[in-house]
């Protein structure tokens, strides 16, 4: 089992992840509010073509980045991952509720959490587990399965759930030994891409207002990214991840807000015990760091 690193942040992970929680909401209303005017496939597409302009910035630099064959290759599985992933999520904007598409998202923390114990040796203590489990059946409280008929776009959100757990675990290995800008840019130009035959399959032409729309989300879903190989950099997976159910509370009330989506009080119930289940985890996390870092006794003299 490996070591944690010692240069190990939980708290800075978690703020981080924070940013990141709160960008992924500001891209979900905006896709919402685009709706189905767009297929899906092209939405994608020009959300991540869109989103080269705000690579333009560290372009010079990026240039100068020398990734190595290995990382070329996880670079382009992710890139192919990704935007499977994201024509399903695009789609499933277009069929369920705001709540409930960010409900389904957090099964991606699970797999995530998962696969890095499985998979990169991360440790999965008791508690994170216990914080997970909490976590998951807080979304079955808002899911209800079992109690109403699935949509096809419940379907596509487990689909999503998959493959963005892949995605995220590979940004998570090429987060660990290259710079978090490089990242964020080769996502950027591989499911830019990869989106490439699913778009012209089915283009329309859009008008500027969807494209502006679009280019929004590109902005936010950018930062996103960045924010996210932030967090990665600075605490492992399993410390990040559980952040992010925070999502359900903002989206609930931008679902109220802006879509007027009825407020469920199963949602609100489901989302209590998120709530606590993330900050119980950050807390113990937090108070664990100062522990390993505060020599005790006689050796705080040495």
């Amino acid at each position: 089992m490996a070591e944690p690193r010692a240069d190990t942040r939980p708290v800075a992970g978690v703020l981080w992840m924070l940013v990141t929680g709160l960008c992924f909401v500001a891209v979900t209303a905006l896709v919402k509010y685009l709706g189905d005017r767009v297929p899906a496939p092209q939405s994608a597409f020009l959300r991540y073509l869109l989103g080269l302009v705000f690579l333009l910035p560290v372009l010079r630099p990026l240039l100068r980045a020398r990734p190595t064959r290995r990382q070329h290759l996880l670079f382009g599985l992710r890139g192919v991952l990704h935007a499977g992933g994201v024509i399903l999520w695009f789609y499933a904007m277009t069929r369920i509720p705001l709540a409930e598409v960010t409900a389904m998202n957090y099964l991606s923390p699970v797999y995530v959490t998962l696969g890095a114990a499985l998979f990169l040796g991360e440790r999965l203590a008791i508690r994170r587990i216990a914080a997970v489990a909490a976590a998951l059946i807080g979304a079955l409280v808002i899911l209800r399965p079992g109690f109403r008929e699935l949509d096809p776009g419940h379907i596509a959100m487990l689909g999503t759930a998959v493959v963005f757990a892949g995605s995220y675990l590979l940004a998570k290995i090429v987060s660990d030994e290259t710079d978090p800008a490089l990242v964020v840019a080769m996502l950027s130009v591989w499911v830019t891409v990869a989106l490439v035959p699913a778009a012209a399959a089915v283009w329309i032409a859009p008008t500027p207002y969807e494209l502006a729309v679009l280019l929004a989300v590109a902005f936010f879903a950018t930062a996103g990214h960045y924010t996210m190989s932030r967090a990665f950099q600075a605490a492992p997976v399993t410390v990040t991840q559980p952040v992010t159910f925070l999502q359900l509370v903002w989206a609930v009330i931008v679902g109220a807000a802006v879509f007027g989506e009825p407020v469920d009080p199963f949602v609100v119930s489901g989302g209590l015990i998120i709530i606590a289940s993330v900050f119980f985890i950050t807390w113990r996390e937090a108070v664990l760091r100062r522990r390993a870092i505060t020599p005790a006794g006689p050796e705080t003299k040495g």
